[in-house]
């Protein structure tokens, strides 16, 4: 008979597992069931997903050293996740496990939770959500757990991450009030303890109360089981000391972390290092001991990961000591180690631009500059300060340039002969040496590239054989055994190819064969004395083809000795030195290196135009670096320039007068008259002003209004060329910047323009007359203006217009048609009342505007223009109003005003309106020189345009 116990067993055992199943029964069987198979299941594969998470965000994780370090390693990022998107997978599957754990083995019987792990599960995804930086369902869970389980052992716990989240929230004010409850709520100073005082600590860094976050500090880390967190509570213990100026104090806590040794993190053990070196006074400490304790760190295995810091604080040890050449072998080395820290190897860079930069090697600088921004953060002030530094430093490398090319030709032209000589043979002597230094290395390197290649190719020959003897080796190398390399010369390759070489500079290419020695030299029949003769050839050869650059006569010929050019050389020297010391003194503080310059310049001997303001600066410069000299320099401004208005300046004078000579003043008044058309009388006070202001800030504005009045009276030709000047001579000023785009974009338009390229609009007669006026002009204007008035078939309007510096244009507008213009002029030529002897040109409107922007009537009229057909031309052009457009009821019929063509005058001071335009649009850009009364309308108004727009910049008011 069968034994049947088993099958009992089993059928009674499968039917317990079914009862204790329901989730909706309060007995002994369900909760345990249910309890056991949440922890040892589920929530079991949760807890390592999550710990796998959290280890995998720590090592993601990189410390901002240079910052107060958060209490949590945890990056929190501003993207945002899409619905579906997970940071960590293994954050996802814990969350995953806690939801299926609460869904499937949750007891809630009449609103009790009667599962002891459901707490666990909801602490669980709370935490997977906090990692994965969705704090608000986060949040959630934290807050399920404290209303449903308040008796949870894990109750203290859970309430610290609730808080945890709600300083990611930035709740931090919250935070600080509900964990100061927590605190006097908890009984045992465990590590919950420990781990509530570190995350009220960053609740109170957050919110900048440094003493209050100290004191937490010290208690989490005397109550912390974890060594790791006891070095990185220490660690940021010792940042909010030094951040608050107790260096001492941060100087012991940082030692604490050193003393720790193997039980701290690497890291926090070495930049407790570095904080400490940055204190170190080289002029108060132990110096020997400093770098016999950094030589120790940088021999130790251990540190290797950590080389670019440590390099990076010798190189500051070195720059204190004023050793720069160490500080730059330091700094590379760091950079060498290639850091992980962007701001180190931006510190790297900017440290070596610095350096450079007070060794006056400025292009140099500039190129760490640059790259210094490629690695900066654009959205930090620090790269904004060293984005304007390095603008600033193109012109310093630019007048530095000048200054010392300028200065080394005048002083070898300043020296006798036999001292240019004697210069000159000790550069062509270090010219040769360096020659046969690179000569030596190439010849190294072509030799080991043949020693390379005949390896190479020995290997492939021995791999060849090996094939064709089915795999036997037929190419046997001898050596002397297998642990030695034989000496024998031919079974060396590298000297086998040294060999090669030595032969081939002494023989040259020799076919093999016999008498091989004779074979290039002697043949059958030759002379023997044919071997002299080729090797006296090659000698004087070699002499032919001597190096210029080898000879003094070369570098004597390209010194100027023309006195007109040593002069101009002097002058831009000069101008040079007065830049770098307005440079280095407003854009750089350098006061020493400013003071320098203009010393300097006072010693060459400048003109008078940069002696005056050179004195004004120095003065500035002295008041802040030496008073004594400042007041030297004050006096002697008095006494020998006392009518001048740096003496009123200087002397603390404010009066009116004195206010209406600055640069500001004098260029508005220069602009008021140039907006009201007197160009002749502006063009030379404008030039007198750049002399006088030579230096000043505002001198760019000025040449953008000599440029506008160079266009005006001179053409095209003379605009772009004064604006060019603008462009080369202030390339980082604004004016120069705008200008070159203007010139980029607008001057191929202008230049572009030609006769009969526009449909007509309207037509002129044109008479050409004499400036100054004279009475023969006069009569002219009177007669058009009687034929005007008694004219009432169509309205015209009558202007004098500027041509050129001594030419001017009376200009009858408005005439409709070219028959009415070719009958209009001949009555005014043969009718009794006017007989107008003077010549005249029939023009359209838009090659009138053509005319006025190149000069160039003389070539309309010889060219007959009036009696060719008119092709239109499509032009384009980047400005606000692309083609020419008819001018509204009241104007003349098809003018174009500057407005209408480049939008706003940029000219025209801010919120501020010319005396004579009574609110009006500004003036536009034709030439007036005086109104006609004939007509209601402002001459100016009437007068076509000219095409020559302002320059952007051009602008009185001193931004």
């Amino acid at each position: 008979m069968k034994n049947s116990t088993p099958k009992y067993f089993l059928f009674f055992g499968f039917a317990a597992v079914l009862v204790a199943c329901s989730t909706k029964k309060d007995a002994f069987v369900n909760r345990k069931f249910h309890a056991l198979n949440t922890k040892y299941n589920i929530l079991y594969n949760g807890e390592v997903a999550m710990d796998q998470g959290v280890v995998d965000l720590r090592n993601q994780y990189k410390d901002n050293f240079w910052e107060v370090l958060p209490v949590e390693r945890m990056q929190v990022t501003a993207e945002k996740a899409l619905p579906g998107d997970t940071k960590n997978p293994n954050f996802d599957r814990a969350e995953t496990k806690a939801i299926k754990a609460i869904q499937k083995h949750s007891m809630n019987i009449d609103g009790v939770e009667r599962n002891p792990q459901m707490d666990e599960a909801h602490l669980m995804l709370g935490q997977a959500r906090y990692y994965e930086q969705r704090f608000v369902p986060a949040l959630e869970a934290f807050n399920y757990v404290l209303y449903k389980y308040p008796q949870s052992d894990k109750i203290n716990l859970i309430k610290i991450w609730r808080e945890k989240t709600n300083m990611r929230l930035e709740n931090d004010e919250l935070a600080v009030n509900n964990l100061r409850k927590l605190l006097k709520e908890i009984k045992f100073k465990d590590q919950v303890y420990a781990d509530a005082n570190a995350t009220l600590a960053q609740a109170f860094i957050n919110l900048k109360e440094i003493d209050s976050a100290i004191a937490k500090l010290r208690l989490a880390t005397e109550f912390t089981k974890l060594d790791e967190e006891k070095s990185r509570y220490r660690f940021i213990t010792a940042q909010l000391y030094e951040d608050r100026g107790q260096k001492d104090s941060a100087f012991i806590e940082y030692q604490r972390v050193i003393d720790m040794n193997r039980k701290a993190a690497r890291q926090y053990v070495i930049q407790a290092h570095a904080r400490q070196a940055r204190q170190f006074n080289p002029k108060t400490g132990d110096t020997v001991a400093f770098l016999k304790k950094y030589k120790d760190l940088m021999e130790d295995r251990e540190n290797r990961p950590f080389m670019d810091v440590l390099h990076h604080q010798m190189a500051l040890y070195y720059e204190k000591v004023n050793r720069p050449k160490q500080a730059k072998l330091s700094y590379n080395a760091s950079l060498k180690a290639k850091p992980q820290d962007q701001y180190l190897v931006a510190s790297n860079y900017r440290n070596l631009a610095e350096l450079h930069f007070n060794e006056a090697k400025y292009v140099v600088a500039g190129k760490y500059f640059d790259s210094t921004l490629t690695v900066l953060n654009p959205r930090t002030r620090e790269f904004r300060l060293i984005t304007k530094k390095r603008e600033n430093l193109q012109d310093v490398i630019k007048f530095e340039g000048i200054a010392q090319r300028n200065d080394s030709i005048l002083n070898l032209t300043g020296m006798s002969l036999a001292d240019r000589e004697a210069f000159f043979q000790k550069h062509i002597e270090r010219l040769k040496k360096e020659e046969a230094a690179l000569k030596l290395m190439a010849e190294k390197l072509a030799q080991e590239k043949a020693a390379a290649e005949a390896n190479a190719n020995q290997g492939k020959d021995a791999l060849g054989a090996d094939k064709l003897g089915g795999g036997k080796k037929n190419v046997i190398t001898p050596v002397a055994s297998s642990n030695e390399v034989s000496n024998f010369y031919f079974y060396n390759p590298n000297t086998v190819e040294i060999g090669k070489v030595e032969f081939g500079k002494k023989w040259g290419k020799r076919t093999y064969g016999e008498n091989w020695r004779w074979s290039s030299t002697v043949s059958k029949g030759a002379n023997p004395d044919k071997e002299d003769e080729n090797a006296n050839a090659e000698k004087e050869e070699e002499v032919k083809t001597v190096n210029p650059m080898h000879t003094t006569e070369f570098y004597l010929k390209q010194l100027p000795t023309n006195a007109k050019v040593l002069d101009s050389l002097a002058k831009e020297r000069n101008f040079a030195y007065y830049q770098l010391g307005v440079i280095y003194k407003e854009k750089f503080k350098e006061y020493t290196r400013s003071a320098s310059k203009f010393e300097q310049l006072l010693k060459n001997k400048p003109e008078e135009r940069l002696v005056l303001p050179s004195l004004y600066n120095l003065y500035k410069v002295y008041q802040i670096i030496d008073p004594t000299k400042a007041a030297a320099i004050k006096s002697r401004i008095l006494n020998e320039y006392p009518d001048t208005r740096y003496a009123q300046i200087v002397g603390g004078n404010t009066s009116a007068a004195a206010i209406a000579t600055t640069p500001e003043a004098t260029y508005d008044a220069l602009y008021r008259a140039y907006d009201s058309g007197k160009y002749r009388e502006v063009l030379p006070q404008t030039e007198q002003a750049i002399e006088q202001f030579t230096g000043e800030e505002l001198v760019p504005k000025y040449e953008l209004l000599k440029a506008q009045l160079l266009g005006k009276l001179k053409g095209l030709s003379e605009y772009k060329k004064a604006l060019n000047y603008v462009a080369l001579t202030y390339p980082n000023s604004e004016e120069g910047k705008k200008t070159e785009l203007f010139i980029q974009k607008k001057i191929p338009y202008l230049e572009s323009l030609s006769f009969n390229s526009e449909p007509v609009t309207s037509w002129n007669i044109v008479y050409p007359v004499a400036f100054p006026t004279t009475a023969a002009t006069q009569k002219l204007v009177d007669k058009l203006k009687k034929f005007i008035q008694e004219r009432t078939i169509e309205t015209m309007t009558l202007s004098e217009d500027i041509y050129m510096l001594d030419k001017n244009f009376v200009v009858l507008h408005g005439i409709k048609n070219l028959d009415n213009a070719k009958g209009i002029a001949q009555v005014l030529k043969e009718f009794k009342d006017y007989k107008i002897a003077e010549p005249y040109a029939i023009i359209s409107n838009e090659n009138y505007k053509v005319i006025q922007v190149m000069k160039n009537f003389e070539d309309y009229v010889s060219g007959d223009w009036l009696n060719k057909p008119i092709v239109p031309v499509q032009r384009t052009l980047e400005i606000e109003k692309e083609i020419p457009k008819v001018v509204p009821k009241g104007k003349n019929s098809g003018t174009v005003t500057k407005e209408e063509l480049f939008g706003e005058d940029p000219a025209a001071p801010a919120g501020d309106t010319p005396k004579g335009t009574q609110g009006s649009k500004p003036t536009p850009t034709g030439n007036p020189s005086h109104s006609v009364p004939a007509t209601k309308s402002n001459a100016a108004e009437n007068a076509p345009m000219n095409a020559l727009p302002p320059a952007p910049g051009f602008n009185p008011n001193k931004k």
